[in-house]
Order: C-alpha cells, then structure tokens, then sequence
C-alpha cells in the first residue's frame, strides 16, 4: 500500500516494495511516469540480493500531488521556456528527502532511471548527506542545461513521442504503453503490450495513467537547476546506458561519468531506453557490486 510524505504542500506517494532490513534502496523513474512502472520482477531482483526496496512518484506524476494547470506547450519545449517554471529542480530533490525523512532513513543508495536518474544525480549534490552511493541509468547530466540538452536527445524519437494519439479508456492506454514502450525499445528488439500490461494495470488499480498529461510533464522538463556541478558528487557512482537508446545517446553516460569524481561507467550492448528484462539481472549484479565500496547502511 502507498503512504505519503510532505514537502510543505506537496503530498509524494511511496511504496514499500520489500526486503526490509535490507541496504535501503529508493528507486525513482522517469519523464511523466508513475512508480508502478519499475517491473517487479526487476525489484525482486533487487530484494534477492539485499535491497530494501522503496519506489516514490515525483511531484506531477502517479499518485503524488499534480500542480495547478498553466499554459504549457510540449514538454521538450518547456527546456527552451524562459517563463518562470512551476517549481525548481530543487524542489524535486526535496521531494525523494521527504520520503527518506517519513521512512526513518537517514541515508539511502539511490538508483534513478532516465529523468529519475537526472534527479538523483542532484539528490547527491544537494544533499550529500543523505547519499549512501548513486546510480543513474540512461539519463542526461544534470551540468546540461537548457539547449545543452539537445546534443543528446534523438530528436527523431521526440517526434514520435509528440505524435501518439490514443483514448483515454483501459484499452487506449495499454495501447500507449505499449507505443511508448516500442519507441523507448532498442531497434529490432520486439515489444507487445504483455511488455506494459503489469505496469498498465497497476495504474488503472490506482487510477492513474502515465503519458496522459503532458501539461505536467512540461512543468517537471521545465524546472530549473540552480545547484552545484556533477563534480560536487563524493557518493560511489554508477552509470548505466543501453547502447542502443533510440531516446539518449551514449555520449550523455559518458559526460556524466567523466564529471563525477571516481565514477563507474557500464553500457550495454544492445540495450535500449525501456527496463527491458534482459536488464533485470545485470543491472541487480552491478548496484549489489557498488554497495561494498560503501558498507555502512
């Protein structure tokens, strides 16, 4: 069941996702998508090796606080918006530490995928403290601001992104899902909706449906960084990135690991964008082999 954490006004929902006494892990995920989007046989991966494993939505997605609507265009337009943003980067980096303070967890290990990733990266920078280590999987680094981003999208993807159109009804978003999940896959890699129901039909138990408002993840693309550099990072760090990402070139895994001091870099042949299950294991093996290098919970 989801609790609830508070930073000020805002309400962020979490889940317990098991393995308590475990190394205390907090899982965030990307752009505009709920936690019900970790594939749960990718957290039993995770429990199976010693993680006490917690999931959050951030402010705007799932079932935590969604802000007041405001005229937004796309979301990647919203990196080239000079209107002031609805909240700052800084604010979703509170957010995860509120989870951290209602859970009793005065430090955690942190594993962010795509912008989950971004926002973990300023988690360690803005709050050190409460870091144990670090990973980021296929994410933009969090020095690169507004158009500096672009160098590392796949604009082709953006468009395609742009283009879905499906009902709002229980079939029309399996069908997002499932359309979502083609673009983010790796070329030739086959994707069906048996790929998205699990995480389709845990948000319709929840009512929520990833994807569907696109005004909300402008107002999360648009927040502006105002922090200190990767290079501020001390926590142990790994850095994940599917080869074949059709969103984000692998050229953005290397800036962030030549940025943080000491950093691991492993990318994946063949590896997309999407927590495919050909994932799962390895990406278990690597966070279990970065958590000795920081022993103390």
């Amino acid at each position: 069941m989801q609790r609830f954490a508070y930073n000020g006004q805002i309400q962020i929902a979490f889940e317990d996702l098991g393995g308590a006494g475990g190394d205390p892990l907090l899982l965030l995920m990307g752009l505009g998508t709920s936690r019900f989007w970790w594939p749960s046989r990718l957290v039993e991966e995770l429990v199976h090796r010693g993680f006490h494993v917690v999931a959050y939505d951030h402010r705007d997605a799932g079932e935590s606080t969604h802000l007041p609507d405001r005229r937004e265009g796309s979301p990647f337009a919203a990196l080239l918006r000079h209107a002031p943003p609805a909240y700052s980067a800084e604010d979703l980096t509170d957010d995860a530490v509120a989870v951290l303070d209602a859970l009793g967890w005065e430090r955690a290990h942190l594993f962010g995928h795509s912008m989950g990733g971004l926002v973990a990266q300023r988690i360690a920078i803005r709050h050190p403290q409460r870091v144990h280590t670090l990973t980021t999987s296929a994410a933009v680094p969090s020095d690169a601001k507004g158009l500096a981003v672009l160098r590392y999208l796949r604009l082709a993807s953006v468009a395609r992104f742009a283009r879905l159109r499906h009902p709002d009804t229980p079939q029309g978003n399996l069908a997002l899902a499932t359309a979502v999940a083609r673009i983010l896959a790796a070329p030739g890699q086959s994707i069906d909706e048996d790929d998205v129901r699990e995480f389709v039909d845990r948000e319709a138990a929840h009512q929520v449906a990833a994807f569907r408002d696109r005004k909300a993840q402008s107002r999360q693309i648009g927040a502006k960084w105002h922090g200190g550099p990767l290079a501020d990072i001390t926590a142990p760090t790994l850095v994940l990135h599917g080869q074949q990402d059709p969103l984000l070139r692998v050229s953005a895994a290397h800036a962030i690991a030549a940025a943080i001091p000491g950093a691991r870099l492993r990318t994946l042949p063949d590896v997309g964008h999407f927590l495919s299950q050909d994932t799962w294991s390895t990406y278990a093996d690597e966070l279990r082999a970065l958590v000795p290098s920081n022993p103390e919970r």
